[in-house]
């Protein structure tokens, strides 16, 4: 049973244009059907047709808001999933001084779901346990310090849900943690609309402000 649901797994995501649509997704946004079909490069019919199978395997869920329909990834469970996946894909050597560039970028920051990754993303975690805001001796646990950094800096700190606050999350081009859960995503929310930092199209952060991250301990300086 176990080595049929891995099959129809890989099924799902062996057709090129379903895996570009979840590559996408993995910004962590909503999607239309008609962005993407564009992502996939296939016709809006085709695209709704790839979204049912991804629908009804559990990959992505969808929401309404007016006249449109958004798709977006179902849970972290499932981005968590498809970064893994992408991170054999990127293994490959770069050829080419676009895609070097395209890699060098996707490691220094990326979005991972709905939080940061990459070089940015292990420095926020580094700074934010050395100067205690977060204690790890009993599981990750935000201190009161790092409540009031936070806050400070306009941080919203979700409380409660079914979400964790804080987890681990191997980065796969570090090799080490960085923080998902529900604060690291608010935190990469606020950095957005703040301006600290803009998405790219290709899942990369460009990073325009770094004092803000120095005070969560982080040294963005390299």
């Amino acid at each position: 049973m176990e080595t049929v649901a891995l099959a129809d797994v890989a099924a799902v995501l062996a057709e090129p244009s379903r895996a570009k649509m979840c590559l996408a997704l993995l910004d962590g946004r909503a999607w239309t059907i008609g962005e993407l079909a564009r992502a996939a490069g296939v016709g809006p019919s085709t695209a709704s047709e790839h979204v049912t199978r991804l629908r009804e395997s559990g990959f992505v869920t969808g929401a309404r808001q007016g006249r449109h329909s958004y798709v977006r990834l179902a849970d972290p469970r499932v981005a968590e999933l498809i970064e893994h996946l992408a991170q054999h894909a990127e293994q490959r050597p770069a050829t080419g001084l676009k895609a070097s560039l395209r890699a060098r970028r996707l490691a220094y920051a990326r979005t991972c779901y709905d939080h940061l990754a990459g070089t940015v993303g292990v420095a926020i975690r580094d700074g934010m346990v050395r100067t205690g805001l977060v204690a790890v001796e009993a599981g990750l646990t935000l201190t009161a310090r790092g409540h009031d950094v936070l806050t400070g800096l306009g941080v919203p700190v979700p409380a409660g849900g079914r979400r964790p606050l804080l987890r681990d999350c191997l980065d796969w081009t570090e090799r080490r943690e960085h923080f998902g859960g529900a604060l690291p995503a608010a935190l990469l929310a606020h950095a957005v609309e703040a301006g600290w930092v803009s998405r790219e199209p290709d899942r990369a952060v460009r990073v325009h402000r770094r004092e803000p991250f120095a005070r969560l301990g982080a040294d963005l300086s390299a």
